[in-house]
């Protein structure tokens, strides 16, 4: 007969038939949050390997369980870079899911997925960049291609949505951030955004009104305004009182009108008082070095070098902030919140460049240091840039703490060779 039923008592049911009925119920992928650690892969720099987490899993009705951390060899790199693949594959002809690398075609993009209806079928973990005479795994990042299953509700990303959706599947989509759902032969975003083009009901023409702007709105706005000597009338002033009452106020030296030409005499003769010109008050004011006789050409003004006097102690490193301020440098527990551990790839600070350069308009000449902008490719923390996001300088003293993790894995290895070397030596005894 035609039309069949199943599973019920005293009646057998198929391996194929199970599949097709939990497929129905759940689609394939892996069964976490998507922040999880279920089947993520990383790598180190041991070698040509991949490490695959412990998790669970759905592909096509079938469940795969890993309950410890699966090493996996990454084939030998080519002459050119290629991606590979790291996959659950179910093959129901052999009656298992396993763990694979499938290895891309060198020069090429990423291997293909083998989705059959009834034989095999991959879901993504991972693509892995193999680049040209790679040894080691650990100088790339394992890029996360895992799809999740979630109720009937996916998560998905763009290229690893579901391969066969029905009418109306709903999904989030991790990549672009944003739910979608399939009309039947395209996916559509959820809630799209509107655009000028979509809107129905739009006039032709707009007539002319007094309207505003806001500022974000405008096109072409400069970044900056350099300040310029400029005035406004007194009627465009707001919020200006009435009348003035009388208090004690200052005036700055600019706003007195003919000083600056007795100050200009008075800079330009050795005796004020032989041209009979009466007392000024003295106010605040700053004289550049150049204009002190007998004046040291140090920083500040000064030739005191780093010492525990004359000044009270103790001495402490400084800061300078944003408006030119003098800052305590402090390092105390006291001082911090949310503090945590924080490990940096060794191969990220193993790969900066030391450089000598001439610093231009000046005489400063074979310098040694780090180009920020190279910097900022591998260890990005100890850039500095200013108010515009442009990058400037290097936190030169947080260097030392990059540096930790790389003595710190270092150590780890060579007591890992003195153990080897201890047991070789009494295997030999």
């Amino acid at each position: 007969m035609a039309l069949s039923s199943y599973p019920f008592d005293e009646q057998a049911t198929t391996e194929t038939q199970y599949s097709a009925l939990f497929r129905e119920l759940q689609d394939s992928g892996v069964v976490d949050s998507a922040t999880g650690n279920g089947f993520a892969v990383s790598a180190d720099a041991g070698g040509m390997y991949v490490d695959v987490q412990p998790g669970f899993a759905i592909v096509r009705g079938h469940a795969v369980l890993s309950t410890a951390v699966e090493r996996l060899p990454v084939p030998t790199a080519d002459p050119l870079a290629r991606t590979d693949r790291v996959v659950l594959r179910l093959d129901p002809g052999q009656n298992e899911i396993v763990l694979e690398v499938v290895k891309g075609e060198p020069g090429a993009g990423l291997p293909p997925l083998t989705r059959t209806d009834s034989g095999v079928f991959e879901i993504p973990l991972s693509k892995v960049p193999v680049p040209t005479g790679a040894t080691n795994i650990g100088t790339t990042v394992p890029q996360d291609d895992r799809q999740f299953v979630s109720g009937r509700v996916g998560v998905w990303r763009t290229e690893t949505r579901p391969s066969d959706p029905r009418v109306g599947r709903l999904g989030l989509n991790l990549g672009t951030g944003r739910w979608e759902w399939f009309n039947g032969s395209t996916w559509v975003d959820l809630a799209p955004v509107s655009v000028w083009s979509t809107i129905e009901g739009k006039p032709g023409t707009f007539a002319p009104a007094p309207h505003r702007h806001h500022w974000n709105d405008l096109d072409g706005v400069p970044a900056s305004f350099t300040p310029a000597a400029h005035t406004h009338a007194w009627d465009s002033v707001t919020g200006k009182p009435s009348s003035f009452p009388p208090s004690g106020h200052t005036h700055g030296k600019s706003d007195i009108t003919g000083l600056q030409a007795d100050l200009n005499y008075l800079s330009n003769n050795k005796a004020w008082a032989d041209h009979g010109h009466g007392d000024y008050a003295t106010w605040g004011h700053r004289h550049g070095g150049g204009d002190i006789d007998g004046h040291v050409n140090r920083a500040w003004g000064t030739d005191r070098v780093h010492t525990n006097g004359p000044g009270p102690g103790p001495w402490y490193a400084a800061w300078v902030d944003g408006n030119r301020n003098f800052c305590q440098n402090t390092s105390a527990r006291r001082f911090k919140e949310n503090i945590q551990d924080y490990w940096i790839d060794p191969a990220r600070v193993l790969a900066l460049r030391p450089r000598t350069y001439d610093r231009k308009n000046t005489d400063h000449k074979h310098e040694l240091g780090l180009i920020a902008e190279e910097v900022d490719q591998t260890l990005p923390e100890i850039v500095q840039r200013n108010e515009d996001g442009v990058i400037m300088s290097l936190r030169y003293d947080l260097l030392g703490v990059a540096l930790i993790p790389v003595v710190q894995d270092q150590q780890n290895r060579i007591e890992r060779l003195e153990r080897l070397v201890a047991e070789l030596m009494e295997r030999g005894a």
